[in-house]
């Protein structure tokens, strides 16, 4: 029984991380500041969030029909 509990709980907190992705809206509730922008060749966006020493580069992109700009990823920079 004490097996089928552990494993109801390794399995519970692993769905929650998988919720948990990264985003331009995570980071800004975390208290990242956007500190750049950029656009690529094929019109998607970009945007550099920074928190102290920590530095993320995130991805976004959209379509004439879709309802928000989403993040496609994010990424920390090296």
């Amino acid at each position: 029984m004490r097996f089928f509990v552990a494993l109801v709980v390794v399995l519970a907190s692993t769905c929650a991380r998988a919720d948990d992705a990264i985003t331009v809206s995570a980071l800004l509730h975390q208290g990242y500041d956007v500190v750049g922008v950029v656009q690529t060749a094929s019109g998607a966006g970009g945007v550099y969030l920074r928190k102290q020493d920590k530095l993320y580069g995130c991805f976004v992109s959209e379509t004439p029909t879709s309802p928000t700009i989403s993040t496609r990823y994010c990424k920390p920079v090296e």
